[in-house]
C-alpha cells in the first residue's frame, strides 16, 4: 500500500508503533499528538487518511472530527480507542468516520481497514475530478437535490430540437443552463450566439435580431447580419425576452412559425436552421395574462420550461460554491490557498442571496482580496454582507446630503442584485430606463 497517513494520538508509544508499521507496509506517515498539532498538520499537507483518537488533551478526536467535518474536505479517518464503547463508535460513524478500531489495535485488522479508506480516497478524488470536470463544462456547481434535478432536466432536453424556456431570478445561472443545453445538444460545434433584450433600445433590437441592408433606415450605412443568421446551425439565447416590446415580438412570432426571415428593408428571404432558448427573470405567465406578452409567443418559446433554482432553496450548496470560488480567485491571483471557517460557512448559509450565485461569487472575491490571512473567519464575513454597512450610518450630514446617501446606496444595491442590468434594476425601483440613468449621472454612479 501507499498513502500518506496522518497519526493522531498522545501516547509517544502508541505513535511510534503505529508509525513503524505503516512505513513498513511502505506508506509515508506524519504524527501529532493532540488537536492543535494535527490541525498544523493538515494545514501543511492533507494525508489521504487519518488514524484519529478519541481520548485526546484539549479537544478530543470526535471534537475535531467534528470541526473538521464542518469545514469540509477531510480526507477518510479511521477512529481509535482504548475504551470505545457501542454508544462511541456509533457518533464517531454519524460524523463521518468510515471505521472504529479498539485498542490493543490488532496489525491485520488495521491494515485492512486502511486499505479500505486508501481506496474510498481514490474514489473520492476520482469522483471530484468528474464532477469538476462537469463544472467547469457546464458551470453548474453543487450536489444537492435542487441542482441534480437541474442537471437531469438539462441532460433530458438537450439532445432534442426542443425551444426551451429558462426561467430564475437575476444571477442564477440562467445563461449557464442555456449553454449547458447547446453544449450536450448536436449543434454543440456550431454557434452558439446571446442577445439581451433588455440591454438593447427597443428601436435597435429588431435590427440586432434580424439584420438590415444598407438604406434601410437612416444610418444603416452597410448591411448587417443580425444574431438569427450568426446562429445558423447552431443555438440563439433570446436573453430577458420579457423585456421584449409588442412589434419585435410580432415579428419574432413570424420568424418562429415560418423557419425564415427578411433582413429590414431587403426582400430576400433566408431559411433558418437556428435552435431558439428563451430566458427571462419575469413571470411570463402574467405577463401573457396582461397582455403585455403575446399568447402566441409565449406557447411558441414555452416547448421546455427549465427553471433556475434561487440560491436559498439550495442552502446546501453554499459551502461547495464558497471553497470552490475562493480556490478558484486564489489560483487566479496566484495567491496561497485559502479556506473559509465552519463559522463563516454557517454564516453565509444564513445571508439571503437577492442576488444569488452571482451574489456570493462577487463576495467570495471579495474575500480573496480583502481577508487579512489565509483561514476566513465568520467576523470577516460578517462585515462584507450587505447588511453590515447599515450599522455604519453616516453622521454630520445634512437632510439633502443623509437622503442622496441613502438613495445612492439603495440604487447600488438593486444594481448589483440584478448584474448590472439597468432595465432589472429599474424595474425593481419602478422607474424607467431613462430615469434611472439620469438619477445614476446626477449622484455620480454613471460613467
Amino acid at each position: 500500500m501507499r498513502g500518506h497517513i496522518l497519526v493522531v494520538d498522545d501516547e509517544p508509544n502508541i505513535r511510534a508503533l503505529l508509525a513503524g508499521v505503516l512505513e513498513d507496509e511502505g506508506m509515508e506517515v506524519s504524527t501529532a499528538c493532540d488537536a492543535v498539532q494535527a490541525r498544523k498538520q493538515l494545514a501543511a499537507r492533507q494525508p489521504d487518511l487519518m488514524l484519529l483518537d478519541v481520548q485526546l488533551p484539549g479537544q478530543d478526536g470526535l471534537g475535531l472530527l467534528r470541526s473538521l467535518q464542518a469545514e469540509g474536505g477531510l480526507c477518510p479517518v479511521v477512529m481509535m480507542s482504548g475504551h470505545g464503547t457501542i454508544a462511541t463508535a456509533v457518533e464517531a460513524t454519524r460524523l463521518g468516520a468510515i471505521d472504529f478500531i479498539e485498542k490493543p489495535i490488532q496489525v491485520e485488522r488495521l491494515l485492512v481497514s486502511l486499505a479500505n479508506g486508501l481506496r474510498l480516497r481514490q474514489l473520492t478524488e476520482e469522483n471530484a475530478r468528474l464532477q469538476s470536470e462537469l463544472g467547469r463544462d457546464t458551470g453548474l456547481l453543487g450536489s444537492g437535490a435542487a441542482m441534480e434535478q437541474l442537471r437531469q432536466e438539462i441532460a433530458r432536453a438537450a439532445g432534442s430540437e426542443a425551444r426551451v424556456l429558462i426561467t430564475g431570478e437575476n444571477g442564477t445561472g440562467k445563461e449557464l443552463i442555456a449553454r449547458a443545453l447547446h453544449a450536450g445538444s448536436p449543434r454543440a460545434d456550431r454557434p452558439f450566439i446571446k442577445v439581451n433584450c433588455a440591454a438593447i433600445p427597443s428601436e435597435l433590437l429588431e435590427s440586432e435580431l434580424f439584420g438590415h441592408e444598407r438604406g434601410a433606415f437612416t444610418g444603416a450605412v452597410s448591411r448587417r447580419v443580425g444574431k438569427f443568421e450568426r446562429a445558423q446551425g447552431g443555438t440563439l439565447l433570446l436573453d430577458e425576452i420579457g423585456d421584449m416590446n409588442a412589434t419585435t415580438q410580432a415579428k419574432l412570432l413570424r420568424v418562429l412559425e415560418d423557419g425564415e426571415l427578411e433582413r429590414l428593408g431587403g426582400t430576400g428571404v433566408i431559411t433558418l436552421d437556428v435552435r431558439i432558448f428563451a430566458s427571462t427573470n419575469r413571470d411570463l405567465e402574467a405577463l401573457r395574462a396582461s397582455g403585455d406578452f403575446r399568447e402566441d409567443l409565449y406557447h411558441r418559446v414555452k416547448v421546455v420550461p427549465i427553471h433556475a433554482p434561487a440560491l436559498r432553496d439550495h442552502v446546501e450548496d453554499i459551502p461547495e460554491l464558497a471553497r470552490h470560488f475562493l480556490e478558484h480567485f486564489c489560483r487566479t491571483a496566484g495567491r496561497p490557498t485559502m479556506h473559509f471557517t465552519a463559522e463563516a460557512l454557517r454564516r453565509l448559509q444564513t445571508h439571503d442571496w437577492p442576488g444569488n450565485v452571482r451574489e456570493l461569487r462577487n463576495l467570495v472575491e471579495r474575500v480573496m482580496i480583502m481577508a487579512p490571512g489565509e483561514a476566513v473567519e465568520e467576523p470577516f464575513v460578517e462585515s462584507l454582507l450587505p447588511g453590515a454597512a447599515a450599522c455604519r450610518e453616516p453622521v454630520g450630514l445634512g437632510l439633502a446630503d443623509y437622503l442622496l446617501h441613502h438613495e445612492k446606496s439603495y440604487i447600488g444595491k438593486a444594481l448589483t442584485c440584478h448584474g448590472g442590468n439597468l432595465a432589472a434594476a429599474a424595474r425593481e425601483l419602478g422607474l424607467d430606463r431613462a430615469n434611472l440613468h439620469r438619477r445614476l449621472k446626477k449622484l455620480g454612479m454613471s460613467d
